[in-house]
């Protein structure tokens, strides 16, 4: 589950936390344009949309996103930051062409971007979840 993201915006490499209450993560629109939304909602922060900043796959598909009206979206990052079991943080490019899927949620007018998470199919990997990762169909 990154924790951490680099991505391009407006010219400016833009490095963020999911623990900054005023992260905003990179959402690709249809029509090439990009625009920023808050990475999803800490205790901290009053709302209606899930806590935490990651949406499991399994859980999509389960249909336990569905009353926030989830949109899948492209999330143009660079590179993300992981913690493996040791507390120890790793950095990882995202290779050209690919990006990280992420869930748009709604709720009563608030809107936050999610990353969507899965299990490794590696074994002995350092972490327990992973951003999805998608590559272009051309």
């Amino acid at each position: 589950m990154p924790e951490g993201v680099m991505f391009q915006y407006q010219g400016q490499i833009q490095t963020v936390y999911f623990v900054n209450p005023k992260a905003m993560l990179p959402v690709c629109l249809v029509d090439g344009q990009l625009r920023l939304l808050t990475w999803g909602r800490r205790k901290s922060q009053a709302g209606e949309l899930p806590l935490g900043g990651w949406a499991n796959l399994q859980a999509i598909y389960k249909g336990k996103w569905d009353i926030y009206i989830p949109k899948p979206v492209r999330l143009p990052i660079i590179k993300f930051m992981e913690k493996d079991f040791e507390g120890n943080t790793h950095w990882y490019d995202v290779t050209p062409g690919h990006w990280i899927q992420g869930l748009v949620a709604s709720e009563a007018g608030e809107i936050r971007i999610y990353i969507v998470t899965i299990i490794p199919e590696l074994h002995n990997i350092y972490h327990d979840r992973w951003p999805r990762i998608m590559a272009s169909m051309k």
